[in-house]
């Protein structure tokens, strides 16, 4: 029943991963992983709000593994950053780290302080 919950899971949030990437991505022109950072900071909005609220163990399965799980993607991003730095656009390539990290962390602990706040 586990690995049932993390595939339905997964299910949703590699398609939606793929439609915010591609969406976000149209919309600048510009070689910057716009639609990665996008998707990667909302994935940890997400999961810090499902962790915050304290889910059943079957739920966490469901929304933190199997959808932000296949929702975020930590290899996406560092391919991307690799190949910022490979094409010598070295700004851009510290930019996506940097950001990646500060923004992501960030939008997990504000995640989880709603979801503790509302559901504690």
């Amino acid at each position: 029943m586990n690995a049932l919950l993390v595939v339905a899971g997964a299910v949703l949030g590699a398609p939606l991963r793929y439609l915010l990437d591609r969406t976000v991505q149209s919309r600048h022109d510009s070689h910057f992983p716009w639609g990665t950072l996008a998707v990667n900071i909302t994935g940890c909005l997400i999961l810090g709000a499902v962790t915050g609220a304290a889910l059943s163990a079957p739920w966490m399965l469901l929304a933190g593994t199997g959808f932000c799980g296949a929702f975020t993607t930590y290899s996406t991003f560092s391919y991307e950053t690799v190949r910022l730095a490979e094409q010598r656009a070295y700004r851009h390539a510290l930019l996506n780290a940097a950001a990646s990290i500060a923004a992501g962390l960030a939008a997990a602990v504000i995640g989880y302080t709603i979801a503790h706040t509302l559901h504690g």
